[in-house]
Formats: C-alpha cells, sequence, structure tokens
C-alpha cells in the first residue's frame, strides 16, 4: 500500500529540468526555443541609462571642445608632419569617416533618451493631474462646507442682533413706564 502512494505521489509531482524527459508546465509559455540559437540579453533600464549618459555628455560644451581639439590634432598631425607619420592624407577621408559613425551612433542615443525623458514627464504629468484633480475636489469640499457652515450662521444669533433686540426692548419697556406714570 504505501509503495503505491509513494508511486503516485512521484507521479503527481512537478517535473523538475534534472532529468532529459522531463517537460515544462503546459500552462505557461516556454521561454527560450529549444534547439535554436539563443541571443544574448541585455538590461534595458541599464543601456537606457547608458544611452541618457552619453546624450547628456554629448550636449555639453566640454565634450565640443575635447570634439573640436581631436579635429585639430587630428588635421595638424596629418598636413605638418612627415609623409611617413601621416595615416589621413589631405581630403581626410578617414576623418569624415570617423565624424560619420560617431554621427549615427550619437542620433539613436539622443532619441532613446528623449524617448526615456518623454516617459518620464508623461508619468510626471499623470501624477501632476491626479494631484489637481484632488486638490478641486478637496476645494469643492471645503467650498461646500463653508457655504453650509455660513447657512448654519444665518440661523444664528448673533451678538449685534442680541443686542439690538435687548436694546429696543429697553426702548419698549421705557415707553410703556413713562406711559404708566402719565396715567
Amino acid at each position: 500500500m504505501r509503495a503505491r502512494e509513494g508511486a503516485r505521489d512521484r507521479r503527481t509531482e512537478p517535473a523538475t529540468g534534472s532529468s532529459p524527459v522531463a517537460r515544462s508546465r503546459l500552462d505557461q509559455p516556454r521561454t527560450a526555443r529549444p534547439g535554436l540559437i539563443t541571443l544574448p540579453s541585455y538590461d534595458p533600464e541599464a543601456f537606457g541609462k547608458l544611452s541618457e549618459r552619453i546624450a547628456r555628455f554629448l550636449g555639453t560644451g566640454r565634450f565640443i571642445v575635447w570634439m573640436t581639439v581631436v579635429i585639430i590634432i587630428w588635421v595638424a598631425w596629418n598636413t605638418l608632419l612627415p609623409d611617413a607619420a601621416r595615416f589621413d592624407d589631405y581630403p581626410f577621408i578617414f576623418l569624415t569617416l570617423v565624424l560619420s559613425l560617431q554621427a549615427s551612433y550619437a542620433a539613436p542615443l539622443i532619441l532613446l533618451a528623449q524617448n526615456r525623458q518623454d516617459n518620464r514627464d508623461r508619468v510626471n504629468m499623470e501624477q501632476d493631474r491626479a494631484r489637481s484633480d484632488r486638490n478641486i475636489a478637496d476645494t469643492e469640499y471645503l467650498t461646500r462646507e463653508v457655504a453650509a457652515l455660513r447657512q448654519g450662521l444665518g440661523e444664528v444669533a448673533t451678538r449685534d442682533f442680541v443686542r439690538s433686540e435687548l436694546q429696543s426692548l429697553l426702548r419698549e419697556i421705557d415707553e410703556r413706564r413713562e406711559a404708566s406714570e402719565v396715567l
């Protein structure tokens, strides 16, 4: 009896990846196709952060100064040094290639950084809109409360009203006293 229960328990246990016959769960999609070459994965967040750092550097005066210094050194090296030391003669085709390569990588990195900034701005705007909606709701609630208090105070006797009523009663009493003394 116990041997049968042990066999039943082994059959119902989920398959692990240790045996070659073990199958993955059928209710979950496969993460990789078996037998095909898998491409290396990367962390999109880390790549995005790196692209933002590069884009920020490309937009600084320091980058322009360094790029200008490199180009001046490049042109001076290839025009002033002897022919044996030169590696890029006058039309500077290799310099043009390097600058084109730099521009072809800089443009997508800048666009990626702008897209990430747009996403952050969109989230900030949604949060600001929600905060604004909450402030409007709170203001409307407080407005209704102040209006209710004003209505409630309209029915309450104020000190000036009580004083004026007492003064009018005193005048009326004085008038009756004078009228009764005259009779």
